[in-house]
Formats: C-alpha cells, structure tokens, sequence
C-alpha cells in the first residue's frame, strides 16, 4: 500500500524521478532557470508542462519578469523526470510548494504545453488545462492579444 501511495503522489509515476533542491540564480526565459544546490551544483531546469513566450516574440520578456518574481534568489524544490535534447533537467517546480509552472499559466504568461501533457498525471493536467482556459477567458497576460503565437509555432522556421 505504501509503494503505491507514494507512486500516485509522485508528478511522474511512470518515470524515475529525481528532487534538485537550491536556490534560483539565474532565469533564462519564462520557463527556463538555473539552480544550484548545497553542493554548489548547477542545474539548467526546463519547467514542465509549460512553454512560455519566447524572447524577441511578444509577452517574452513579460513571461521571464514573472518567472523571475516567482522563483528569483529563492529556494526552489524541483521535481524532476528526464532531461531534454539539451540537456536541461525537466521538473516541475515548488517555491513553499507553489506550483511554478501553474502560476505562470494563471498569470496568462506561459502556454499548458499540450504536447507533453501525457507525461502528466491526469488531475494535474486538468487543472493546468482549467487554469489555461481560465487566464484566456480573463485575458491575462499574453491571452490580451486577439490571436497569441504559441512559442512552438513561433519557432518554426518560415517558409
């Protein structure tokens, strides 16, 4: 019983997750940070199910001032399930067991990444859809423009 409680409060039950505990100190986009931990380990972390605003695109630099007001020289707690294609830790992150990646979707300044909502558990993926749906209706933060560019759509090369 015990195994199988902790597998279904575990954010990636399938995977082999690991914590990176430290403080933020450095901020690379709307969902991207650097922590470095107690043994003065680096971790370049992509926050999980979320993909903010580019910089150069509208909302970028919006989207990196709120991660930043969010998680800035302050003691993350990262929960981690792989790493990306370059090697960034994917996690999702707590500051006072906060929801980063939440909160920059309810402020309207992050997408829910749909592409990678298999890898989340089904209640959390509700709510990062309920929360989305929520700031877009208030038009909040990049949701103000009449048709926002998703980054993933932003990215790709034009012609």
């Amino acid at each position: 019983m015990a195994a199988s409680a902790a597998a279904l409060l575990s954010p990636f039950a399938f995977a082999n997750p690991w914590v990176v505990e430290g403080r933020t100190v450095g901020i690379s986009g709307g969902d991207t940070i650097t922590v470095v931990d107690d043994s003065k380990t680096q971790h370049k972390i992509r926050i999980a199910a979320i993909d903010a605003p580019e910089k150069g695109q509208a909302f970028g630099e919006q989207s990196k001032q709120s991660l930043s007001g969010l998680v800035f020289q302050k003691r993350v707690e990262a929960r981690c399930h792989k790493q990306d294609r370059y090697g960034f830790e994917v996690c999702v992150v707590y500051v006072n067991r906060r929801d980063v990646g939440l909160e920059q979707i309810r402020q309207g300044m992050a997408w829910h990444y749909k592409e990678y909502q298999h890898e989340q558990p089904t209640q959390e993926r509700l709510v990062y859809r309920d929360e989305e749906d929520a700031a877009k209706a208030a038009r909040r933060g990049l949701w103000k423009d009449a048709k926002p560019v998703p980054p993933w759509e932003w990215r790709k090369p034009s012609g």
